[in-house]
């Protein structure tokens, strides 16, 4: 049976998209933020010369690689609430959703952004690092003025396309009840008893988001490379 499509429920429901959109927006930008940090350090970790250092990063790398996102969100939805009450003596009821998804998020893109940013530095001739020791740096110096800009401007495209990829993930936040702009689609579409059209309506603006952010890093990508 054909569906009998009806889309005036979607003016009155954009107030309540707009709300979930800015959730989905801090959640990129909070996991972006941190992950960029802290995969940083942890790509720094793996081209050490300290073994401890390479274990811990190549250990915690291929573990947050081989689990699916789904799960990560799981393990700290149900272990990051009672962390934090432990620790801070939080009320009960205290709703950490917000804080469970950034923490799980962040660590778990930190993982892809330690990857991208190892390989932008082994990109860099090793002779730039020899040259900047010859001149009076130190190893920690040369990497920070000479081999991590150089390095930026090799994987500056890959970032963005995998804060893309980040921001399309966001949407499975729905397994901690949080109303991000897709689970506040669906929450809508079910009140309302429009789903199919929240949905639609949801990956359309998905698309319009992913596509036009895509050929900005295609253009960006041109001009590095020009």
């Amino acid at each position: 049976m054909a569906h009998d499509f009806d889309w005036s429920s979607i003016p009155g429901a954009l107030p309540f998209l707009a709300e979930g959109m800015l959730v989905t927006l801090e959640i990129t930008a909070v996991a972006l933020a941190v992950g960029l940090v802290w995969g940083t350090l942890l790509a720094l970790m793996r081209l050490s010369s300290m073994a401890p250092l390479r274990w811990f990063a190549a250990a915690y790398i291929n573990l947050f690689r081989a689990v699916p996102l789904v799960m990560v969100l799981l393990w700290f939805f149900l272990v990051i609430p009672q962390l934090l009450t432990a620790l801070f003596n939080l009320p009960p009821g205290t709703d950490v959703r917000m804080t469970s998804a950034l923490v799980g998020f962040a660590l778990f893109e930190s993982a892809y952004y330690a990857e991208i940013i190892r390989a932008g530095i082994q990109s860099v001739p090793k002779g730039q690092l020899a040259a900047a020791t010859a001149l009076g740096l130190s190893r920690a110096q040369a990497m920070r003025l000479v081999i991590l800009p150089q390095a930026l401007r090799n994987m500056v495209p890959l970032l963005l396309t995998q804060a893309i990829v980040l921001l399309q993930d966001t949407s499975l936040v729905y397994v901690s009840a949080l109303a991000d702009f897709f689970g506040t689609a669906y929450k809508v579409g079910d009140r309302d008893g429009r789903l199919v059209e929240l949905l639609l309506f949801a990956g359309a603006v998905y698309f319009v988001l992913c596509f036009a952010l895509s050929r900005l890093v295609q253009r960006l990508q041109r001009k590095l490379t020009a």
